[in-house]
């Protein structure tokens, strides 16, 4: 049978729209490259490793290929000025090529505005954007989460204290050709739409202001989005009447579509955020992670009724036909295959980053004292090359967790 022209039309402004949004162009904007070496600067919400292993699990799972290194380099209680007085033994003496900066919380002092602690602040936060900025090292600056007033009474003063004290960073990336992303207003705005919906058991800042585990995806989500991360892991569409597809970052092989069923062969070039359960009531305040987590089926053609939605034999959902017709988002399983996979890299990388932070803590912080002046440094770079060794080997072995294989997918009729 022949497709209906009017499907052809609709089907291929939606392509095109969806093209639009995932151009080369945007991919270009991203602020992180093939082959960076990225370090997170902060405080002890960085020393948490909820936000940036949640960025760096993003940045492993959507590009396979591009073989990047982590490194972390947040101490807790630690200031803008702590950051300035280690940023060449912390940051540039590690060599990256990107990285974000993340202070602010605790220069702020909790309470009321301070202008003094400001000017120490914005100071001390252009001398780390003038260092980098010699260094060739690309920044993302980023102001602090916004404290949720729900947790503690003091914490309404300070959320209004927040925005006048971290007011001057925008003007101080542009200054110094920095990247800038707002993540207070940007999480403000969703604490503030959690009150209006009384979502008193979504609290992503246990203590209102350091991360659990959905504050790290929290805050990953508005600094990923705010460095113009891409939506689209990938996109299928088919068409049930014609047994025609087109895609976007993945291949189909052995397509057997009609109007009560359908299975293909599915291969991506790149994997979804595999979604933990205790994300999963933080997502209407993430935009359902339809802006970075986009893993697309629609389906025309499809009789109606309700079809379930097997991956590699296991039923993982069931959708409408009307749902499938306007298009699913299957990035946010919390089950099946492709999230299994996902998990086994999310695994690896927690486990990796404890050697990342006991090589962080235990050796790049270690102070030689005078009496071991004559052979601590030799052994300290030795022992800095060997631990680093030892990192890049596990980073390797989560490349190839994180390496996209073929699945079957299928819709049949739900029960």
């Amino acid at each position: 049978m022949k497709r209906p022209s009017m499907l052809i039309t609709a089907l291929g402004l939606w392509l095109a729209l969806v093209a639009l949004a995932t151009t080369p162009v945007q991919a270009a904007e991203f602020f992180f490259k093939p082959g960076d070496r990225v370090l997170f600067l902060g405080d002890s919400i960085t020393e948490q490793y909820q936000y940036s292993t949640d960025i760096e699990l993003y940045l492993t799972t959507r590009f396979p290929k591009w073989n990047m290194t982590f490194l972390n380099a947040g101490i807790g209680g630690d200031t803008a000025n702590g950051g300035a007085n280690r940023f060449a033994t912390h940051v540039l003496a590690e060599k990256p090529t990107a990285i974000t900066i993340n202070f602010g919380m605790n220069d702020g002092g909790y309470g009321a505005f301070n202008p003094g602690g400001q000017a120490v602040y914005v100071k001390q936060t252009e001398a780390m954007l003038a260092a980098a900025k010699a260094a060739s090292v690309r920044v993302g600056l980023v102001s602090p989460n916004a404290v949720d007033r729900r947790v503690q009474d003091r914490f309404k003063l300070y959320l209004e204290t927040q925005k006048q004290f971290y007011a001057p960073l925008a003007e101080l990336a542009s200054k110094h050709g920095a990247a800038f992303v707002d993540q207070y207003a940007i999480t403000r705005a969703a604490l503030e739409k959690m009150e209006q919906d009384h979502a008193d058991s979504v609290k992503p800042f246990g203590d209102g202001f350091h991360t659990a585990s959905p504050g790290g995806l929290f805050m990953a989500h508005a600094i990923l989005t705010g460095l113009h991360a891409p939506a689209l892991v990938s996109q299928v569409n088919l068409d049930a009447v014609a047994d025609k597809s087109e895609t976007q970052g993945c291949t189909l092989a052995q397509l057997k579509a009609t109007p009560r069923s359908v299975k293909f062969e599915r291969t991506d070039e790149a994997l979804p955020l595999p979604v933990q359960n205790d994300w999963v009531s933080l997502l209407p305040y993430v935009n359902s992670l339809n802006d970075l987590n986009w893993y697309g089926l629609k389906v025309a053609g499809l009789s109606s009724g309700n079809y379930a939605l097997l991956i590699d034999g296991k039923e993982v959902a069931s959708y409408s036909a009307e749902q499938l017709a306007a298009g699913v988002n299957l990035g946010n399983l919390t089950t099946g295959a492709i999230h299994d996979q996902g998990q086994k890299v999310f695994d690896a990388i927690n486990a990796k980053n404890n050697l990342v932070h006991q090589r962080f803590r235990g050796v790049v912080m270690f102070q030689i004292p005078d009496w071991l002046a004559d052979v601590a440094p030799e052994r300290k770079a030795r022992e800095l090359a060997t631990r680093l060794d030892q990192i890049a080997a596990r980073q390797a072995e989560i490349y190839k967790l994180a390496t996209p294989v073929a699945h079957q997918f299928e819709l049949k009729p739900a029960g």
